[in-house]
């Protein structure tokens, strides 16, 4: 079988699409033949060798974390699947990933794949619509009747938390670029705004204070501390790649996700994407052996969204 593999740490230029044998599942896991991966930006974080200290890999390393397609071969301690099943999940972020013919998956990481879109591009649902759920609803504990502002709402997590904050209840105020604004309008953004200007001093945003702001975009930490001040008093700013400062005075509370594989919570996107709740966006489809320019491209800023890598037939 083929597989994509990198050696040692580097640039994208480390991956190489090479001949591996097929793995064997142990007594938790599964095979899974793959339909799709997607690229997640921490897949370039590992790559890179930036996430070593917390995410501990074993050379060869196959990356891709997100992981849909079919059981083809069950462990001897596996009940709840057979053979057959098509699947979705995240994988263990440090565990050699799906961007592969067939990748083994512990059978607890994995939920029935939806029923209403293409197997491959179920792969662009696990990672980031577990990041939204877990910002919006175990984090910052949004419901109905509050305001959210979704900064950077533009890329794959932004538009699952417009679409699950909007079906919570809360009124959404989203910032991405002008090109995924209709996308938006149509996940159910109730404001949209072009960009935060964060020279203005205090920042001013429309429709501020905001309950819950969920920050997907890098930001100073003047950039971070000025989006608290958006953020009413005993509200949550919650961010992915920052936390900022808490204020007490204010009630202010403060938090960065890291994403968790969850079978349960996993399932139940699944079943709002199949009552069709929740939309999948797949910006592109690229075959897995264009991986090292994937990479490459998303190194750059060049990705146009939520991408899907799909093994090679033949």
């Amino acid at each position: 079988m083929k597989a994509a593999r990198f050696h040692r740490y580097g640039g994208a230029e480390v991956l190489q699409y090479e001949d591996v044998q097929r793995p064997t599942p142990g007594p938790a896991d599964v095979v899974v033949e793959v339909a799709g991966t997607s690229f997640n930006p921490v897949d370039a974080g590992i790559r890179g060798g930036y996430l070593s200290e917390v995410f501990p890999i074993t050379f060869p390393h196959t990356p891709g974390i997100d992981v849909a397609g079919t059981i083809v071969q069950i462990g001897d301690g596996v009940t709840r699947w057979k053979v057959g099943d098509e699947v979705v999940g995240m994988l263990p972020m440090a565990d050699p990933g799906a961007a592969a013919d067939y990748a083994v998956a512990p059978a607890d990481v994995l939920a029935p794949a939806s029923r209403s879109v293409a197997l491959a591009d179920a792969a662009a649902l696990p990672t980031v619509g577990l990041t939204a759920w877990q910002a919006l609803f175990e984090i910052a504990a949004l419901r109905a009747g509050q305001t959210i502002l979704v900064n950077g709402a533009g890329g794959a997590v932004g538009g699952y938390a417009v679409q699950l904050a909007k079906q919570a209840g809360a009124v959404v105020t989203a910032t991405a670029k002008p090109a995924g604004a209709d996308r938006l309008r149509r996940f159910g953004a109730d404001r949209l705004i072009d960009y935060i200007d964060y020279t203005t001093t205090p920042l001013a945003v429309e429709g501020q204070p905001f309950d819950v702001v969920l920050n997907l975009v890098s930001t100073t930490p003047d950039e971070t501390a000025a989006l608290a001040g958006v953020v009413a008093d005993g509200g949550f700013l919650v961010g992915t790649m920052t936390s900022g400062p808490e204020d007490p005075q204010r009630g202010l509370r403060t938090q960065r996700v890291f994403v968790r594989s969850d079978a349960t919570q996993l399932a139940n996107l699944v079943s709002r994407v199949d009552a069709g709740e929740l939309e999948v966006h797949v910006a592109e489809r690229r075959p897995l052996n264009e991986i090292a320019a994937v990479h490459a491209d998303a190194d750059a800023g060049r990705l146009p969204g939520k991408t899907v890598l799909v093994p090679v037939s033949g």
